[in-house]
């Protein structure tokens, strides 16, 4: 992790795109003896892991958490949020529609572009449409990053494991 830390120098924060995957667990990569994390959770009968991610302005990894299947997007959006260097905004989906993660965002002196759901009283019409065409940055991210075989499927037993592979392919990007 200190690596990857050390490989983002200066990131491009103008913008910031935050987004999260789900990996299929291995069915031998569940039940590690001990007390250790194993950021193993069940989602829709299936063993998950997701990773959550942070990208800048050119696609380039500047951050990410790893957590089990279970635990969603917005959940985790806080622990994601906190570490990233000053943005003039934060880009993210529908998933992270929150007032914690928007007031979160704004604390940081950034502006939040998440459109709101289809049932919001409050409507898009101050979220930027023009800057959130790009979050195809993080996707792209994850796509290349699941091109590591040790990623796109998780084989390892303890989270501190699958967290330095993810490490190791974020600085390669």
């Amino acid at each position: 992790m200190s690596l990857f830390k050390k490989r983002v120098s200066e990131p491009d924060t103008e913008w910031e795109f935050i987004d999260g995957s789900y990996v299929k667990a291995h069915q031998h990569s569940a039940g590690a003896s001990g007390a250790d994390s194993q950021s193993i959770g069940k989602r829709r009968a299936e063993n998950t892991t997701n990773i959550h991610l942070a990208v800048d302005s050119d696609g380039l990894p500047i951050e990410f958490t790893v957590t089990g299947g279970e635990i969603h997007n917005s959940t985790a959006a806080s622990e994601l949020i906190e570490p990233l260097p000053p943005a003039k905004a934060v880009v993210a989906d529908k998933g992270y529609d929150s007032e914690k993660i928007r007031e979160q965002i704004k604390n940081k002196g950034a502006n939040a572009v998440i459109p709101r759901r289809s049932n919001s009283v409050l409507g898009n019409a101050d979220m930027d449409g023009s800057l959130y065409r790009h979050r195809h940055l993080v996707e792209n991210a994850f796509a290349r990053l699941k091109h590591f075989r040790g990623l796109a499927t998780c084989y390892d037993k303890l989270k501190r494991n699958y967290q330095s592979g993810v490490a190791m392919a974020c600085g390669f990007l």
